[in-house]
């Protein structure tokens, strides 16, 4: 085995959304490990001491604004925004979706994000740095069966990312996305276990992948060896991926 990178993020602070379970805690967990101070924002609080928890429902800018303003006056600024919330929702043929179901989806995985950077950008103009991590998905290249909302909100991920990066190339802003296969956490249990078992079967490796092999890529792509990469969307798929 070999050994893993080691980061020193003393002094940054790190925000993520969705922080309080599944992969969102596992990058919460590797900021704290690498002395990082973590902000958390997410519909439930959590009870890590570690961390500074805010409600939040990243559908809802003025919510954010306000958490916003708060983590400021606490923190006095901001390094480092998670876009991990997300909500998969049922897996169905498109047809069968009803209206507000599919959008509740969208604006969860795609206006969540559009919010958040919204509001955390201008403050990382100012201070000329930071870095800008969304959760993306193997579903927003592919176009998973039965999954239309979510790829292709994950889609519209991918696109924002870009895009986004595209915008603040020269001010000392990085935007990168992360795009991986099926992750082992408790959001596989929204969806039904052929469609895992499904999922799994297209991985060469022949695996789910594991939180913290999401939480190793972000804090490669906060820390000060990742310089050249803006709008790029790295795969975790277990050479799933075909581009």
């Amino acid at each position: 085995m070999y050994p893993k990178a080691s980061f020193d993020f003393s002094g940054c602070v790190a925000l993520v959304t969705g922080g309080v379970g599944g992969i969102g805690s596992a990058i919460a967990d590797r900021f704290a490990q690498c002395g990082a101070t973590v902000v958390v924002w997410d519909r439930v609080k959590g009870d890590d001491p570690r961390y500074g928890y805010d409600a939040v429902d990243v559908t809802d800018g003025t919510s954010i604004e306000r958490s916003m303003a708060r983590l400021l006056d606490r923190h006095g600024k901001l390094d480092f925004v998670i876009n991990n919330a997300g909500f998969s929702g049922r897996t169905l043929p498109l047809e069968e979706y009803g209206r507000d179901e599919w959008k509740h989806i969208v604006d969860v995985n795609l206006l969540g994000v559009y919010e958040v950077c919204r509001v955390v950008i201008p403050a990382m103009r100012k201070a000329g740095a930071g870095r800008i991590v969304n959760l993306a998905s193997l579903a927003g290249k592919e176009g998973t069966p039965n999954f239309s909302a979510y790829s292709a909100a994950k889609a519209g991920v991918i696109a924002l990312t870009k895009s986004a990066a595209k915008e603040l190339a020269q001010t000392g802003i990085l935007v990168n996305a992360i795009a991986p296969a099926a992750i082992r956490t408790a959001l596989l249990d929204q969806m039904s276990p052929a469609h895992v078992a499904t999922m799994v079967g297209k991985s060469p490796m022949g695996r789910l992948g594991e939180s913290d092999e999401v939480a190793e890529m972000v804090m490669w792509l906060c820390s000060g060896s990742c310089t050249f990469s803006t709008g790029a969307v790295f795969d975790l798929s277990g050479g799933r991926a075909t581009y």
